[in-house]
Parts: C-alpha cells; sequence; structure tokens
C-alpha cells in the first residue's frame, strides 16, 4: 500500500464576493500586493488564468532571501475553483498541486485552500506558515479593495 503525501486545508471567509478573492488570485498587479508569508516585497508577478496557462511569482522575504514559484493552471473556473501545479524554481523535483474553491456566502466568500502533494511533513508545515502569513496580508487587501470600491 502507499503511503499518501502529506497535505494542508485552510478556510477563510473575506468581506468581499467570489469574484474579487479570484482577481487577487488570478491578476498579477493584485498578486504582487499579497504574495509571501510576510511583508516582504514582490519582485515580479505573472499569470495566465487558463488551462495550460502559467504563472510565476518572485518574492523576497525580510530576512533577505528570494524565492522562486511556479506553476501550471490545470482547472480554472472564474470566480469558484482554480488548480494549479505548484513548484520552487530551485526544487522542481517537489511539485505539489493547489485548488482553490469559492463559495459565496451572505456576506462574502468562504475560500477553502487546499495544498497537496507534499514531498514531506516539513514542506507541508513550512508552507502552512507561509500561506497562513500570505492569507493575512491577502484579508487585507481584499478589505482594501472593497472600501475602495475596486
Amino acid at each position: 500500500m502507499s503511503e499518501e503525501k502529506p497535505s494542508l486545508t485552510i478556510v477563510r471567509h473575506f468581506k468581499a464576493p467570489p469574484a474579487k478573492v479570484y482577481a487577487a488570485w488570478t491578476r498579477p498587479e493584485l498578486m504582487a500586493r499579497w504574495w509571501g508569508p510576510d511583508a516582504g516585497p514582490v519582485l515580479s508577478a505573472e499569470a495566465d488564468p487558463r488551462v495550460g496557462g502559467r504563472f510565476r511569482v518572485v518574492f523576497q522575504t525580510l530576512d533577505g532571501e528570494t524565492h522562486d514559484c511556479r506553476g501550471e493552471y490545470r482547472q480554472v473556473e472564474a470566480a469558484r475553483k482554480l488548480v494549479f501545479t505548484w513548484e520552487w524554481v530551485t526544487l522542481p523535483e517537489r511539485r505539489s498541486l493547489v485548488t482553490i474553491q469559492l463559495r459565496p456566502l451572505d456576506a462574502g466568500t468562504e475560500m477553502t485552500f487546499t495544498h497537496a502533494q507534499f514531498f514531506d511533513e516539513a514542506a507541508r508545515d513550512g508552507h502552512r506558515a507561509g500561506w497562513s502569513g500570505a492569507f493575512e496580508k491577502l484579508d487585507s487587501l481584499i478589505d482594501e479593495l472593497e472600501s475602495a470600491g475596486d
């Protein structure tokens, strides 16, 4: 029997419609405002959100380290669902899979984020911490966009 690879699931609620949350995941100018685990800058963001399209984000953490991630979109349903591969440019053999499901709520959107097929538990735990920090910034961005009426 094969052992299942580690995964993580994070559920977040946003006070904005699914289309706005989806845009934050697929528009490079918005991705650049929240990607990464801390307040370090995003150096570049690219996205072609269609099946077979690719994304790439390069960001720097506050410790000065540069991180370069990329992937390929496997499933794209505007304002509902994104599935894409995830890999670090320096570790392409450790490819994993991200699924984002957006569900409308009366008061906004429920996002169920699943990152699966990790190389090991340490990789999963590191990504959990990183995504948790990024989602704090995503929450602030969504609030800012809603306040501005964007």
